[in-house]
């Protein structure tokens, strides 16, 4: 039989060469499969069945049988509708823009200020270092000296203010002639100060102590 020469139209992708290549499935998807098998508890006829159109790249079948001999729909397999669904389920999805905007993704970072450096510090130890092979030593705490109580001394002085205080007053009543009616009290105030005083400072009290005896008996009381 001859043929007959003429131009025969080939639809692309269509011809030998280009015979169309059967689905591909990833392996994360083959594996997920495996595992929704094992939890449905399909039947070994049925994972071979399934197992069998993966390699193949088929489309999974959409009622599997128990086994080769019963048909019957006496019982309800798990389909493959319901696994597509799961993995339609499982992919990750989009968010729109305005969750995206409404959430921190777009938040800028607040500033923080780094410690600022000594750079004539630095230039000195690495001048330093350059000269002598050596860093710069650590600089010593200076060792801090034992400061005077100064409230104490605040408060002699202010304890010596207050006796000279009361001792005016007692010499302004003996000079109005009410001397015996304030003597008692204000005598007494200041041998309270001066035993505050001689805590503070012994030496310092004792020459105070002095210097009103001495004004004592200088000046007698007139009574």
């Amino acid at each position: 039989m001859s043929l007959k020469a003429g131009n025969v139209s080939v639809q692309a992708g269509t011809g030998f060469w280009n015979s169309a290549k059967p689905a591909q499935y990833s392996k994360e998807t083959q594996e997920m499969l495996r595992v929704m098998m094992q939890e449905s508890k399909l039947t070994n006829f049925q994972q071979r069945q399934i197992r069998e159109r993966i390699q193949r790249g088929d489309t999974l079948p959409t009622q599997c049988h128990p086994s080769s001999s019963n048909t019957g729909p006496s019982k309800k397999i798990v389909t493959a509708q319901r696994v597509n669904a799961s993995i339609q389920r499982n992919r990750p999805s989009l968010r729109p823009a305005e969750m995206c905007r409404a959430g921190d993704a777009y938040s800028r970072d607040k500033f923080h200020p780094r410690p600022t450096r000594d750079l004539n510090k630095e230039k000195s130890k690495l001048q330093h270092i350059m000269a002598t092979g050596k860093d710069l030593p650590e600089p010593k705490c200076a060792t801090p000296q034992m400061e005077e109580p100064l409230e104490e001394k605040d408060r002699f002085d202010e304890l010596v203010a207050e006796i000279q205080e009361r001792w005016d007053f007692l010499g302004e009543m003996e000079a109005l002639g009410r001397g015996k009616q304030y003597s008692n009290m204000i005598n007494t105030e200041i041998s309270q100060k001066l035993r505050e005083l001689e805590v503070i400072d012994k030496q310092r009290c004792s020459e105070l102590r002095d210097a009103l005896q001495q004004s004592v008996n200088t000046n007698p009381d007139p009574s």
